[in-house]
């Protein structure tokens, strides 16, 4: 069975650029008759806001989003809230331990930054240079609190072709370097939650911004490490300000809840991003995103940025 995933961060308001995501990733499930589920990504602990999660439902609902499963109506994949998976997380981390794919690491950002490192992609950090790998699962443990587990990502070339970006390629070891799957707490980071949910769930589609690439070659390697399925990826471009700037609180309010609390229409939002994906024509509308599901055809999306100034909404 099919499945695909609205996975918001509770960390803040939802946006423009996050209602446009959710909506691609809702018309694109209900065309093909794929299940959809919400899941809630709050293992970033100390960012997480205690209203973002509910008012996070209520915006999708107000989009006119609807789901299949989720941690408001229940599901057999059930519990749908990542700091109620834990033990998911532990028993993955187990097995890569096992395997030798991972190693514990007491390095700062400082320490790798100070180390120097080969080339890394735009806006990625340094590689890691190497410093706590030669750890193998037989020896001591460094003391509790002081160490993240990294993950040995591997030397050769890992390919996936986009739904919408096309073929893309990268070797992991060499561009990308041993990345982190927990935090020096022990909580999971968001690459080890996030490929043990979609498997646990069953997600074969994966709707996302296109500023996550780099993170799906580490999410690849961490499914054929734990002899998991990974699912087709759709990465969407991103929603800028008028300076091309990735859409931000610089660029004004563009919060769902404001526009729900002003009274702005949903349609007014399900109209702008149907017309940004090439649903629509620039004098068409809809009064409800369902009416958009037939029309949905990944080959109508652009490649390009989206741009929009908040205000003209």
């Amino acid at each position: 069975m099919t499945a695909g995933r609205l996975a918001p961060s509770p960390t803040g308001a939802q946006h423009l650029g996050n209602a446009r995501t959710y909506l691609l990733a809702y018309w694109a499930a209900r065309k093909s008759n794929t299940r959809l589920i919400l899941r809630i990504e709050d293992i970033d602990s100390p960012r997480i806001k205690p209203w973002a999660t509910q008012q996070a439902i209520e915006d999708l609902s107000w989009l006119g989003i609807d789901w299949d499963e989720g941690p408001d109506i229940g599901g057999p994949n059930a519990p749908y809230i990542q700091t109620e998976r834990r033990e998911r997380y532990r028993a993955a981390l187990q097995q890569l331990i096992e395997a030798d794919r991972v190693f514990p690491c007491t390095c700062s950002r400082k320490d790798i930054q100070a180390a120097g490192s080969a080339p890394h992609f735009e806006h990625e950090s340094p590689i890691y240079p190497g410093t706590c790998a030669s750890w193998k699962n037989n020896q001591p443990l460094p003391a509790e609190g002081t160490y993240s587990w990294r993950f040995r990502a591997s030397d050769l070339e890992m390919k996936f072709n986009d739904t919408v970006c096309g073929p893309q390629a990268c070797n992991p070891a060499q561009h990308l370097g041993a990345f982190p799957i927990t935090q020096k707490s022990g909580d999971p980071s968001y690459q080890l939650a996030v490929v043990v949910d979609d498997a646990a769930m069953g997600i074969t589609e994966v709707v996302r911004g296109d500023d996550l690439i780099v993170s799906t070659f580490r999410q690849l390697d961490l499914y054929h490490a734990l002899g998991y399925t990974p699912p087709r990826y759709a990465h969407v471009p991103l929603v800028c300000g008028p300076d091309r700037r990735r859409l931000a609180k610089r660029h004004g309010d563009t919060r769902l809840s404001l526009c729900r609390e002003e009274g702005l229409p949903a349609s007014k939002i399900v109209t702008w991003a149907a017309r940004s994906c090439g649903l629509l024509d620039e004098h068409q509308s809809v009064r409800s995103a369902s009416e958009l599901i037939e029309r949905f055809q990944w080959n109508r999306l652009s490649r390009s940025e989206v741009v929009i100034d908040p205000a003209t909404l």
